[in-house]
């Protein structure tokens, strides 16, 4: 039996039962009609049609990028009563071309373990990766870094689409830039993508909102989940200076209100544009100290996508996801080396299980056990962050350290 599980064949069984396990879950919403989380708002926005101007004052306004339309308007194929049925088939479609590369030639057996991961984690958060537009791109991204040393501007390719249809991707972009031998390549293919995406917006008269995803963030508060919330969510569970945790309609999101939260929210923006821009600049050093690409390039990327969490004032919980594929691309290339963030990443799987789907309404009015769970949750976040930027460090001093071996061997 031991041996079975170390098969690519036991991993496909394992494949088909997660799937029928969560269709089967959503099967209890599709025979009514009904749909299931977000996905109630993806089948409002698909039968309304990409109409920005109109929808402000319908529901909830656009907040993805313009590609986005693609998987939301097709999962209306069966109609609006099966709308979640669609949704649901086309995850497990990508999920299936994602697990196929994951595991052909010659990661038959090596991508095996690192697909078991994969499963064991969309136990916990596949209530999310079945109802959010991160179950679209997971598969998209994990591609894109299995092939990204040997196929950059394949890599580049579904990194850019990924992108447009959900922003996170471009954390991953940066470092595919950054440790690429053919960046050139590698930004010429985003460049046209992005390019052909902005034709095909004003050609549909939809120019004005290319990117309306990122100017409709601009007013939103502190996200309840977020991990710079933690504090206003403790002084709202004391009940300190009138902290409050309160929806936000306009958007769908639930806030934190208190003493300097506000200002919190302004100062995040700045905040993860400077996280980036140290992530890129360590990147640079470890790359000029002659650290190895691929390493570079799968540390580079879980360094970038945990500050997109870290220092985002949105905090949603399928955030979590994006760090899926950098995990198991990394599990992939060093199984001992990426042990550690693996474990981190399924504690943080089980915690974001525990606030949601299970608990959240608790959350929503302070409890504070559930405040306890985020924070954990937000530590380990956090804990994964200081990993990869100690790992990109060691990166490259151990790689100067080899160059200056190998020079004094020589000059002896």
């Amino acid at each position: 039996m031991r041996t079975w599980f170390r098969t690519p064949g036991s991993v496909w069984w394992g494949y088909a039962a997660v799937h029928l396990f969560f269709l089967a879950w959503m099967m209890s919403f599709i025979v009514h009609g009904d749909t299931f989380s977000d996905t109630e708002q993806y089948r409002q926005w698909a039968l309304l049609g990409y109409n920005p101007d109109f929808l402000g004052d319908v529901i909830s306004p656009w907040v993805y990028p313009l590609l986005a339309q693609l998987p939301i308007f097709a999962a209306n194929l069966f109609g609006p009563s099966l709308y979640l049925l669609g949704w649901t088939l086309i995850v497990a479609a990508l999920n299936a071309v994602g697990l196929y590369f994951l595991l052909r030639g010659g990661r038959a057996r090596q991508g095996v373990a690192p697909a078991w991961f994969w499963l064991f984690f969309t136990m916990f958060m596949g209530f999310l990766s079945f109802a959010r537009v991160e179950g679209i791109t997971t598969s998209l991204v994990l591609v894109a870094l299995l092939y990204a040393v040997e196929r950059p501007a394949a890599a580049a390719l579904l990194l850019a689409v990924a992108t447009w249809i959900k922003v996170w991707p471009a954390a991953v972009v940066a470092p595919l830039l950054i440790a690429s031998a053919r960046r050139l390549q590698v930004f010429l293919v985003g460049l046209g993508v992005s390019a052909a995406v902005a034709l095909f917006a004003v050609l549909t008269g939809a120019g004005d909102h290319l990117l309306d995803f990122a100017i409709n963030q601009g007013d939103r508060g502190m996200q309840l989940e977020a991990t710079f919330s933690t504090p206003w969510v403790w002084l709202s569970v004391l009940g300190v200076a009138d902290s409050h945790i309160a929806d936000n309609v306009a958007i769908n999101s639930t806030e934190v209100h208190g003493p300097g939260a506000e200002i919190a929210a302004w100062l995040m923006q700045p905040l993860l544009i400077v996280a980036a821009l140290v992530g890129a600049a360590l990147m640079v050093w470890a790359l000029r100290r002659g650290a190895e690409r691929g390493e570079l390039l799968l540390e580079g990327s879980l360094l970038m996508v945990t500050a997109f969490i870290v220092f985002n004032k949105v905090g949603s919980p399928q955030f979590i996801i994006w760090l899926l594929p950098v995990v198991v691309a990394g599990l992939v290339h060093d199984w001992e080396r990426w042990k550690l963030p693996a474990a981190l990443l399924m504690g943080i799987a089980f915690t974001t299980f525990i606030i949601y789907p299970l608990f959240y309404t608790p959350l929503i009015h302070a409890n504070p056990i559930m405040a306890a769970v985020l924070t954990i949750r937000n530590v380990l976040v956090v804990t994964l962050l200081v990993w990869a930027v100690r790992r990109t460090v060691e990166l490259g001093r151990a790689a100067a350290g080899v160059a200056h071996q190998d020079a004094r061997g020589h000059h002896s």
